[in-house]
């Protein structure tokens, strides 16, 4: 009885932590940055190439931060190292607050995609490992609506925050962060321990399995196909409608509200559906809708299809997050998560920092970002297949029948 209260009492706490890490994580450091693209160009600042690149480091950063994330919280702990990068990605946003060499920015730029990454792996993995089974759902659902919220924010606040000049915004954003990272610290303070709260490892997680071995792979190279799907809309968005489309910033940003909009419904849609189907079949099924989402705006650009497509991809950006993080600890039990979840966060890094510098390059060349939605649809139309690929049962049916052994043999 003890056990469960204190369980039940963790699950706001372990939202918070969550919800806070993933806020910043990539809500503020990533999407806050898309907003202010067009504005940093009209200042002269940077070019519109530059500007872009910009984006790309923070990318390069979220890789770096991703393969280090998991030793780094083993070495000095979970909170030392969500307070660091609450800390760092403050301290990149108040860096920036005037203009300065490309070189300055860069480097603020890539810390940001560090602590972003640090985030996005140790907060939402620590919050589930303090969470019971039964409320995974909930907690990893729910917990990732912070990449929504930051993009709703950015949306709404910063362009509210411009008339007052462009280092206004930026101090703004670097409060925001240091408010989450406060209210993230506490809430992990009041969290029970991780390692009491692991179960162990659940039957079949270990290396022997090589059906459940094949099956994970196969999902984490689906969540890093959807880092390359994740590019277009969250780098170029603005930009690409602002300027390119001739909407100009005020609709613009109305679509970038959307996006908002939908990411935060997107985590609340998503704990309502894995219920119903399952883990397995949510996440095939927001792949393909993504892919169909991310790829309208090269077949059509009019109001409607512009806003459909800011909606339904910005819901599935966490959606897609939660689903695999939720799909590989159904998979391996939160004993194994933590350490897996970084492998994907870091495939994912890794997809999503290439496409990102060879999208921004191909756009610079061709002088349109039109051709990196097409893109991201067909590599978000192999996420599919993959996804739906990743079951261990399959994997054992395929080994049953080349051993000619009964199925039930085996259960």
């Amino acid at each position: 009885m003890v056990a469960t209260t204190r369980e039940q009492h963790s699950v706001i706490p372990a939202i918070t932590v969550g919800l806070a890490s993933t806020l910043v994580g990539i809500g503020l450091t990533r999407f806050a940055y898309t907003a202010l693209i067009p504005p940093v160009v009209e200042a002269h600042w940077f070019t519109t190439s530059g500007a872009v690149y910009l984006g790309a480091a923070n990318l390069l950063g979220y890789f770096l931060g991703a393969v280090t994330a998991h030793p780094v919280s083993e070495r000095f702990g979970a909170r030392a190292t969500l307070a660091a990068s609450f800390g760092m990605a403050a301290l990149s946003f108040l860096a920036c607050v005037h203009a300065a060499p490309f070189g300055w920015f860069f480097f603020w730029r890539l810390l940001s995609g560090l602590a972003g990454a640090w985030l996005m792996v140790v907060g939402p993995a620590i919050a589930l490992a303090a969470t019971a089974a039964d409320r995974h759902p909930i907690v990893g659902s729910m917990m990732f609506m912070g990449l929504g919220l930051g993009a709703l924010l950015s949306a709404l606040v910063v362009p509210a925050l411009l008339h007052a000049g462009l280092w206004v915004a930026w101090c703004a954003l670097g409060a925001l962060t240091l408010i989450a990272g406060t209210a993230g610290d506490v809430a992990l303070y009041r969290l029970p321990d991780p390692v009491e709260a692991h179960d162990r490892p659940v039957s079949g997680t270990s290396a022997s399995n090589p059906a459940l071995r094949w099956a994970v792979a196969l999902v984490i190279i689906a969540y890093a196909c959807d880092g390359i799907g994740f590019v277009p809309h969250t780098m170029f968005w603005v930009d690409y409608l602002a300027r390119e489309v001739g909407q100009g910033m005020a609709p613009a940003n109305v679509q970038w509200a959307l996006f908002g909009l939908g990411a935060m419904l997107g985590p609340i849609i998503t704990r309502a559906i894995v219920p119903c189907i399952g883990w397995r079949a949510s996440l095939t099924t927001g792949f393909i809708i993504k892919a169909l989402a991310v790829g309208l705006p090269f077949v059509a650009i009019g109001i409607w299809t512009r806003s459909l497509s800011s909606i339904v991809v910005g819901a599935l950006i966490p959606g897609i997050v939660a689903l695999t993080s939720g799909r590989l600890a159904e998979m391996v039990g939160p004993f194994e998560h933590k350490r897996l979840w970084g492998r994907a966060t870091a495939a994912f890094a890794v997809a999503q920092a290439s496409a990102g510098y060879g999208m921004s390059g191909l756009s610079t060349v061709i002088g349109s970002y039109r051709p990196t939605f097409a893109i991201g649809a067909l590599v978000l139309a192999v996420a599919f297949v993959l996804s739906w690929l990743g079951d261990p049962a399959q994997f054992k049916r395929r080994r049953v029948r080349r051993a000619n052994v009964p199925p039930q043999a085996l259960d």
